[in-house]
């Protein structure tokens, strides 16, 4: 058990001035009510004292008592108890088992003579039921066997209000309301005087041990319980409280919140209601004496007369807080509030969870330290601090003042321990990292993101590059600083990326891929460069660096100008002739954007169409220039030519057939004659010089897209009269005839063929050509006989209409009105309308609306 100060003992009365020469007289009892301060003698005698408080600069309390008078009784009993009314001016005078009210100031009985006989022990109500403020209730043990009695006593009277019976003879009393808490001779009892209900609390053995019963709050009380303990009883019978332990033979107690005072033959005891725990002992020897008055705690021997001063509270949690006893210091913080003003307690209580906070960071216990640092709304900056280097140079923070803890720095914290500060260090980036997005960081963000910088930085915390990508108040000319220290050059450009330095972050980076500066951060920043540029909208900065990206990679570098965003692109922020230009001495880089224009952004210009074709045939015959095999695989590049000759439409088909002429491309030749119409010359190259059949048959599929019926069929009719064409007649021209018959059977006249082919052909040998014919043949027409039947249904409805309209006689009159005009007929000329409507014909002329169609059946 540790020591707490919780009480300093101060002599209140010495035994010269109570007794003077008087040796044998003792003190029996004493009441305190404001700085008035009475003592029962063992000779009959009160004493009246005032009190007066001193507060010495140590800051400890002293006493001063005067003595203003003393009376004797008339007994030669001792007074036994006094208890003071102050609301009545009275003081009730038990001696001699009669209670007398006397004066006061005077201590003059009543001129009335007002006393109650017969009584043993007395209690005051203190949450009385009477209304009334002129009078106090008084219970009282009488000498009757086994009897309480229950008066009220107003400024010159008593009266008598009930008389209980209890089942054993009480021997201590005390009350609440209508409520008696009783120490009868073997147990403790709670009784109801109004209802005569009663609660038994716990047995106990007078014969072994001092009863106490003592109200400490509405409706609780402390009793001694057995096995040494203070118990809490409530009227109800219950506890809501742990009971405190204290010595086995208590002689009496009192509570000064939050603490339990306990008197024995030797010492003092403080026990804590809060954690029940021992927190103070004072030796105090021949102390009988011991009792609360309004939170002035009093104990007396038979000589003297003592006050227990309590410690402010707020120095006891400090003495704690000194201690290191952080959950005693939090228990008494948390049980103060009572006591303090709210808005004081709040501003109190945060400091001391502050504190609390650093001492168990001190212990390394960081999970406790951040909790208390959360309940107590620490500015984090009094943790910074701490860490040599971490606030701004420009930051105006300065610390709590009285301060928070004792340490300078976290060198004097750690006392130089490498391990312990690296703790620190870690905790102070988890905390920071949380605390920055919360209403904490507010008013000092920069404070905290430059600080979280600092120590990602210096840790090689993969957090900083996520710090500095995403929204941050980081200052930039501390953080530049420290991260060029720690050679954080990769991570220096996002800063000034994010300070909207592009140029600068630009330049570093190329500086790290150039070797000039190391940082390993990224293995891929010539990359990630390309990529900044391609997202970029400085232009001054794109073509700046355009050159040295496409130096270290035409395929790589080129994306600053293929990849920028569509709705870039769409605003034309970069011109693609000054790209072009640009891209001369990169022929790589110069393919790549003229597919990146004609394939993907589809622009419809000559000049581009015309230079992609040009640079492709130059790379195929290169190619074919290079290399001894003059064979028919086809590179990728030429696999790109021909697509591009096939599918545009936009470059200049004389030029590039001028270039291929003799240069041993015969396809790329095919696909030019047949951009220029020249299909015969086409078809030859494909059947004669390459002998591909499939791919005559592409390309008469080819030609005729999107192109009408007849202009089709005279591409395939084209291609079977060369294969069939009188001469040296081969047998693969005439399989090939064949396969294109029986595959495109509904691409030709079954009349022309049947007069082309040759009489020794089989019909065997054309079957599925045969079929396809007749098949499309029959299909189609069937498909004009219903379209001619559906024609002429269409026309039979026509004619019912006109005939019904025809059919239909028209009444005219000249009190007939015109649907439009309302006017009447004068001549019998008008205009009927289909929904039977008649106007006048220059109505009619006029273009209005035609008018709502009578209701069905109708006829005028």
């Amino acid at each position: 058990m540790m020591s707490t100060k919780a009480f300093t003992l101060v002599s209140a009365v010495e035994p010269e001035l109570l007794m003077g020469d008087k040796e044998r007289v003792n003190i029996e009892c004493v009441e305190c009510c404001g700085k008035n301060l009475y003592v029962g003698t063992s000779d009959g005698f009160i004493c009246h004292f005032l009190l007066e408080e001193r507060t010495l600069p140590a800051g400890t309390a002293t006493f001063t008592a005067t003595k203003q008078l003393h009376k004797h009784l008339g007994f030669k009993k001792p007074v036994s108890e006094l208890r003071a009314a102050s609301a009545l001016n009275r003081l009730l005078v038990l001696c001699d088992n009669s209670i007398t009210l006397v004066n006061m100031l005077s201590l003059e009985p009543v001129p009335s003579g007002a006393r109650i006989k017969g009584a043993l022990a007395l209690a005051l109500n203190e949450n009385p039921v009477s209304a009334d403020p002129f009078c106090v209730e008084v219970c009282i043990i009488s000498v009757k066997r086994r009897t309480i009695q229950v008066f009220m006593v107003y400024e010159d009277r008593v009266q008598i209000v009930r008389e209980v019976s209890t089942p054993e003879q009480p021997l201590a009393v005390a009350v609440d309301g209508h409520f008696l808490c009783l120490a009868l001779t073997t147990q403790y009892i709670i009784l109801n005087y109004n209802t005569g209900a009663s609660q038994d609390l716990f047995p106990y053995c007078s014969e072994e041990k001092h009863p106490i019963v003592k109200r400490i709050g509405r409706q609780e009380f402390l009793l001694a319980g057995p096995g040494g303990l203070g118990m809490f009883a409530t009227v109800a019978g219950i506890s809501q409280r742990a009971p405190v332990r204290w010595s086995e033979n208590v002689l009496g107690a009192a509570v000064c919140f939050p603490y339990v005072i306990a008197l024995d033959q030797e010492f003092i005891t403080v026990h804590s209601m809060l954690d029940q725990q021992q927190k103070q002992t004072l030796p105090f020897k021949e102390g009988h004496i011991l009792q609360d008055f309004e939170g002035r705690v009093i104990v007396a021997t038979s000589k003297g007369v003592y006050i227990l001063v309590p410690l402010p509270l707020e120095k006891q949690i400090q003495d704690l807080l000194a201690s290191r006893r952080v959950e005693e210091a939090l228990v008494l913080a948390k049980g103060a509030r009572r006591n303090i003003p709210k808005e004081k307690f709040q501003v109190m209580y945060r400091r001391i969870l502050q504190q609390a906070g650093f001492i168990q960071f001190a212990q390394l216990q960081f999970l406790e330290a951040k909790e208390l640092f959360r309940s107590g709304q620490l500015d984090v900056r009094e943790l910074i601090s701490l860490y040599p280097f971490l606030l701004p140079t420009c930051s105006s923070f300065t610390r709590s003042h009285p301060p928070l803890h004792e340490y300078a720095d976290l060198n004097q914290l750690t006392q130089g321990d490498q391990e312990k500060m690296a703790k620190c260090k870690r905790f102070l980036m988890s905390y920071l990292n949380e605390v920055r997005s919360t209403e904490v960081a507010n008013g000092y963000k920069e404070d905290i993101d430059t600080a979280l910088l600092k120590l990602y930085a210096e840790a090689d915390h993969d957090s900083l590059l996520d710090l500095l990508v995403t929204e941050n108040s980081c200052l930039l000319t501390d953080s530049a600083a420290w991260l060029e220290k720690h050679k954080k050059y990769f991570a220096l450009g996002l800063l000034y990326h994010y300070n909207n330095q592009d140029a600068a972050a630009v330049q570093l980076w190329v500086d790290i891929v150039n070797g000039d500066v190391e940082d390993s951060t990224r293995a891929d920043l010539y990359e990630y460069i390309v990529d900044f540029l391609t997202y970029s909208s400085d232009q001054e900065l794109v073509w700046k660096y355009a050159g040295w990206v496409l130096q270290k990679s035409e395929e790589v570098g080129v994306q600053v100008f293929t990849k920028r965003p569509l709705d870039e692109q769409q605003e034309n922020s970069f011109n693609p002739d000054d790209i072009l230009s640009c891209l001369q001495k990169y022929p790589k880089a110069l393919v790549k954007y003229l597919e990146h224009l004609v394939i993907d952004r589809r622009l419809q210009k000559e000049e581009y169409h015309t230079h992609l074709a040009v640079l492709y045939l130059d790379a195929v015959l290169q190619h074919r220039a290079s290399t001894s095999d003059k064979g028919s695989e086809v590179t990728e590049t030429q696999a790109k030519l021909r697509r591009l000759l096939q599918k545009s439409d936009l470059y200049r088909v004389h030029f590039l057939m001028e270039r291929v002429q003799g240069a041993g491309l015969p396809m790329e030749s095919a696909i030019l004659h047949g951009k220029l119409e020249e299909h015969q010359k086409a078809l030859h190259i494909l059947v004669h010089e390459l002998r591909d059949f499939s791919g005559a048959q592409d390309y008469c599929l080819w030609r005729s897209e999107g192109r009408d019926p007849p202009y089709r069929q005279h591409l395939f009719h084209t291609l079977l009269a060369m294969y069939l064409s009188p001469g040296p007649s081969t047998p693969e021209l005439a399989m090939a005839a064949v396969d294109l018959l029986n595959q495109h059977a509904t691409e030709f006249d079954a009349a022309q063929v049947l007069q082309l082919l040759p009489g020794t052909w089989s019909v065997q040998l054309l079957c599925p050509f045969l079929t396809g014919t007749m098949r499309d043949s029959v299909h189609t027409r069937r498909t004009a006989q219903v379209a001619v039947g559906l024609a002429k249904s269409e026309n039979l409805i026509y004619k019912y209409d006109k005939m019904k309209l025809k059919g239909s006689s028209v009444r005219l009159s000249d009190k007939k009105l015109c649907y439009m005009c309302q006017n009447p007929f004068r001549e019998p000329v008008f205009v009927r309308y289909p929904n039977g409507g008649l106007v006048h014909t220059h109505c009619a002329a006029s273009g209005h609306a035609n008018p709502s169609a009578p209701s069905p059946g109708t006829r005028t």
